[in-house]
């Protein structure tokens, strides 16, 4: 079997916000994604809301040339926003916003997830990243999609960024994973022994009209239906760009590790999904806070221990793909903490100081634009 190329793309959706009233637009301005995509060349996309807008690399060979693209498209977009008299903010659930009053885009596929997902697509205000690794086999594709569900929770937990839903803090340090998994065909995937198999129950759903194809499939990790690559989906969008990078390259070298362990004619074990589920849940309810649980040990371990044990297991990879800095940069992240803990850091002290609710939500917009473009 050739070795995969694992190249790396990444995918990021905003959230557009005016600066007056720190809330979302409900309507994006006509002129915005044309001078965009102008600019960004085919790099840029509306989303379901016309408050949100989304950003996608190119193909990249390294995490070091996915990081400038991605700055790159962070500034420009930003840049625009502020041209039409708006703010950009990279977080997964707005502090603020309710749903009800925005409005999708009229685009023929947003039309039809309207009709057929009514009241749960409306709770829709919801931003992830995704990220692309080059894998061009598809058995290997499916075989090591089965064995990096191990590894989704963990990467859930330091990429938290969704606390606060319509203007509560919700106590779950991802609400996103919440409202999404109201959608159908979300959260962990099946296990397939070949790609074979995964087409024949695509196809089952196809035929039988439910969907027109996998991109409808929206799992947290799955063989993307339109390249040749594994796509990571179950992050929130980190507000500061390099913690994403860093997540992406910890999912980058995972996958290489799990191919060396293939070559060798060893695999990671393949756990139950209600244990992979239970870890999921803690890193949706906690995020790095409470630990996750080790299967083999049979315990709650703390997450810094864990991040250890993971960076240790992929120094190999994260040394031959260059990006040795980045993962590293993980420990950074629980030292300080996620978006969410900013978030709620901002939002408590503005009570402190004696500021109303209204004022302590307001705060959190300001320095989610602030935090938006930290590092770029």
């Amino acid at each position: 079997m050739q070795e995969p190329t694992f190249t790396v793309g990444i995918e990021e959706e905003y959230m557009l916000v005016d600066p007056e009233t720190r809330n979302l637009i409900s309507e994006t301005p006509t002129s915005m994604l044309p001078r965009c995509e102008e600019l960004l060349k085919g790099r840029v996309s509306p989303e379901f809301l016309q408050c949100q807008i989304e950003v996608g690399t190119n193909v990249c060979e390294t995490i070091a040339e996915a990081r400038a693209e991605l700055a790159d498209l962070r500034r420009t977009v930003a840049s625009i926003a502020k041209e039409h008299g708006l703010a950009l903010v990279a977080v997964s659930t707005h502090p603020i916003a309710a749903s009800e009053v925005l409005k999708h885009t009229h685009k023929e596929r947003y039309e039809q997830l309207a009709k057929d997902l009514q009241g749960v697509v409306r709770r829709l205000t919801i931003s992830g990243m995704h990220v692309h690794v080059g894998i061009e086999d598809d058995e290997l594709r499916m075989d090591l999609m089965s064995q990096a569900v191990y590894i989704l929770p963990h990467l859930l937990a330091l990429s938290t960024s969704s606390p606060f839903w319509n203007g509560h803090n919700t106590g779950l340090k991802s609400y996103r994973i919440a409202v999404w998994d109201e959608m159908p065909r979300t959260g962990l995937p099946e296990q397939f022994d070949s790609f074979s198999e995964y087409q024949r129950h695509v196809n089952v759903l196809v035929e039988a009209g439910v969907i027109e194809d996998a991109t409808k499939i929206w799992w947290d990790i799955r063989p993307s239906a339109r390249f040749p690559t594994l796509e990571m989906r179950v992050n929130d969008i980190c507000t500061r760009m390099d913690d994403g990078v860093t997540i992406a390259a910890i999912f980058l070298c995972w996958l290489r590790m799990l191919y060396r362990l293939r070559r060798k004619n060893q695999r990671w074990r393949r756990y139950l999904m209600m244990l992979v589920k239970e870890n999921r849940w803690r890193a949706q309810r906690y995020g790095i806070d409470e630990g996750l649980i080790d299967f083999g040990r049979g315990e709650i371990i703390s997450y810094t221990d864990l991040l250890d044990e993971i960076i240790e297991l992929i120094r190999e990879d994260a040394e031959a793909l260059g990006c040795v800095q980045e993962v590293n940069h993980a420990r950074k992240i629980v030292e300080e903490g996620t978006s969410a803990h900013r978030q709620i850091a901002v939002h408590d002290k503005a009570l402190e100081e004696g500021k109303s609710e209204s004022e302590a939500l307001s705060a959190i917009v300001d320095m989610l634009v602030e935090d938006t473009m930290h590092g770029i």
